[in-house]
């Protein structure tokens, strides 16, 4: 396959793949951005102006406030009459239908009754009858008008003067002349004769409800372009609350008015994004390319910045908490703690570019994020204990803080018109950055990383495996705390992990535990060897590798020590045993897979310290005496067949790094051997 860029090994394979990576980031991003680009402002009655000097844009009116209109509103709807029809049937059929029923008179009264009975229906009617809720309802303002439409008249009529069902029954058996009789009354079932002659006019009272609500002016005023509105550190008042809230709401008006604003402003929140990230992923490829090698850390590295961008996000369109209490240093943290320093900063920073244009005023965010974010790296330099999370939380809280304040003074005419507010959010940022410590192991178990402090924590003597092969195999823990002490100077004198590196010693060789007395550091004067063949004495040793694996699997060590373990002899062959073999059968065909080890070879900086560590230390054991002369031999000697047999051909580790590692290995050496002076006998 043909490569893209063959100065940086960059296949069309692993460009297309980045660009969906850049893509897929940009899309989501984008897609919950919020949409406006006019400006915001938290505005708060009674305290001071946090911005600057704000002078009008453009004219504006200044609307009422919402309690303002309602109470207008209020007013005008003493003078609102609502429509009613008046039906001119209805009392003429109840008031003959009553007749009919009654021609033959009502048992025990005169024939009188029935005129006096139909006269009162008749002005029950006339005044009209309403349903009984809608009755019940308006008659609660007694002076409350309504609007009796009539063909083509129409007249008010105070509520009081109007019937319902229930209220015209009630008068009729109230009258001076018939309440004589209720009780034979009562036996004729008069509110048959009795209904609804009003009709509620839907269409044409809300029309003129409409038309009187239209009728209240929405603005007391207007603003004119140019005009200032308000000044940095000035008490927002009632009025200039008003007027700030109404050029809000204009600015919104406007902004929804113009749907090609709309487009544009996603167009340039493409592309502004894409930028971003672009710029993040090419960094990647160009200084940091193993990291693509390893899903896991793109995966984390482009989540974590994806995760506070679409939070900002959110918290920004529905306005739920401030953005300042969200802990952005938490990214920097994670990442120089599971990766380095570089690729922290460059991923913090394209997170807060991306953030501040969410916001309308960035400079600020800007501000106090990049320093944050500096410092929270500058903190972890070493991460050896948890304390130092806490306090780093502490520096980075305390050094934001400073910044936003030294903000203000830079904006601020007045002392007294400092603004406090943002500092209180930034209290809470720190709080919340004490939850790193957690989410720290979180991180740590969903991509398998394994942290400084989980390297300190297994180094701990007193861990079972370590505590065992201390009182099991106290030859090969000495051998492994020698290795780790010679490894840890390799690493830090040609830039490797020192704290990984010595925990990998420790554990290196713990599959010697299962079966100890194989291994010459842990003989004392009988060796088993000297009863077995070579084949079954290689293949014991080569065991301890496995055997170390499944103990590794068993007490849940990370995949880093687990790999330590099976590349510290990588493809190489227990050469004594192979030897011995091919010597007592020169002329047999050997199967050379019975005395080598299963590997790999090593494939870190690290695995190939480890390698060179524990060869060396192992042989120096076995010299006659201890010159400067046979540790330089041995050491150069060792290494060289190292490199010459190629087990460092898949490691990133460099000739310059290779002598460097002699050198050091070399003088400790020298320090750990040295001859001591005989003291003279005292002569008597």
């Amino acid at each position: 396959m043909s490569s893209f860029n063959a100065k940086n090994d960059i296949t069309w394979r692993d460009f297309l793949i980045r660009l969906a990576l850049i893509i897929c980031t940009v899309a989501i991003i984008v897609w919950l951005m919020p949409r406006n680009n006019y400006a915001t402002f938290k505005i708060e009655q009674g305290k001071p102006w946090a911005y600057t000097d704000l002078s009008a844009p453009f004219d504006f009116p200044i609307y009422k406030s919402d309690e303002a209109v309602k109470a207008e509103r209020d007013s005008l709807m003493e003078l609102y009459e609502p429509y009613y029809i008046y039906n001119n049937d209805v009392a003429g059929k109840h008031i003959r239908q009553f007749y009919k029923d009654y021609s033959n008179g009502i048992p025990g009264l005169s024939n009188d009754y029935l005129s006096i009975i139909a006269n009162r229906l008749r002005n029950f009617y006339t005044q009209g009858i309403m349903n009984s809720s809608e009755y019940a309802r308006l008659r609660q303002d007694t002076t409350r008008l309504i609007r009796i439409v009539s063909g083509k008249d129409a007249s008010s009529r105070q509520i009081t003067k109007v019937y319902s069902v229930i209220t015209a029954y009630e008068q009729l058996f109230n009258d001076e002349t018939l309440s004589k009789h209720a009780d034979v009354l009562r036996k004729c079932n008069l509110n048959d004769y009795i209904t609804t002659n009003l009709t509620y006019d839907k269409e044409r009272s809300e029309a003129s409800l409409n038309e009187l609500q239209n009728s209240i002016p929405l603005a007391s005023g207007v603003v004119q372009r140019g005009q200032k509105i308000i000044d940095r550190g000035e008490i927002v008042d009632k009025n200039t609350y008003n007027i700030l809230m109404s050029y809000m709401k204009e600015t919104e008006r406007r902004e929804e008015n113009q749907q090609g604003v709309l487009s544009l402003t996603i167009l340039g929140q493409i592309v502004y994004v894409f930028i971003m990230m672009t710029i993040l992923t090419t960094y990647l490829t160009l200084f940091r390319k193993d990291y693509f090698e390893k899903p896991r850390s793109t995966i984390m590295l482009y989540l974590l910045i994806l995760f506070f961008v679409v939070v900002t996000s959110l918290m920004v369109s529905h306005s739920v908490l401030h953005v300042y209490i969200l802990p952005y240093a938490m990214v920097p943290i994670f990442i120089r703690v599971f990766m380095d320093s570089r690729t922290a900063f460059m991923a913090h920073t394209t997170m807060v570019l991306i953030c501040a244009i969410i916001l309308q005023h960035p400079l600020e965010f800007i501000a106090v994020q990049m320093v944050g974010g500096a410092v929270a790296i500058f903190s972890l330099r070493e991460l050896s204990s948890r304390s130092q999370l806490f306090w780093s939380a502490v520096i980075i809280t305390g050094s934001c803080a400073l910044t936003d304040l030294s903000l203000e003074w830079i904006q601020a005419s007045d002392i007294t018109k400092i603004n406090f507010s943002r500092i209180h959010y930034i209290v809470i940022n720190g709080l919340l950055l004490f939850c790193s410590y957690p989410l720290l192991y979180l991180i740590e178990k969903t991509f398998d990383y394994t942290s400084n402090i989980t390297l300190i924590e297994l180094s701990d003597m007193n861990k079972t495996l370590l505590r065992k092969m201390s009182e099991v195999a106290p030859g090969t823990f000495q051998h492994s705390i020698q290795v780790g002490n010679l490894a840890a100077e390799i690493a830090n004198k040609i830039g490797g992990k020192s704290q990984l590196v010595r925990t990998g010693a420790l554990y290196h060789d713990i599959g010697k535990i299962v079966n100890p007395i194989y291994f010459t550091e842990n003989q004392s004067g009988v060796n088993p060897h000297e009863k077995m063949g070579s084949i079954d004495s290689a293949q014991m040793i080569i065991s301890h590798v496995t055997e170390g694996i499944k103990l590794a699997e068993k007490y849940n060590l990370p995949n880093t020590i687990k790999d330590f373990i099976s590349t510290h002899h990588g493809q190489g062959k227990t050469k004594y045993f192979y030897v011995q073999y091919k010597n007592a059968h020169p002329n047999d065909d050997i199967d050379e897979l019975l005395f080598t080890y299963p590997g790999p070879n090593p494939f870190t900086k690290e695995q190939a310290i480890l390698m060179m560590a524990d060869t060396v230390e192992a042989a120096s054991r076995s010299l006659p005496d201890y010159t400067e002369k046979s540790i330089r031999e041995l050491v150069n000697k060792l290494i060289d067949a190292q490199v010459t047999e190629g087990y460092f051909r898949e490691c990133p580790i460099t000739f310059r790094d290779i002598a460097y590692a002699k050198t050091v290995l070399i003088e400790k050496l020298k320090t750990i051997y040295h001859t001591r002076l005989s003291y003279p006998e005292l002569k008597k």
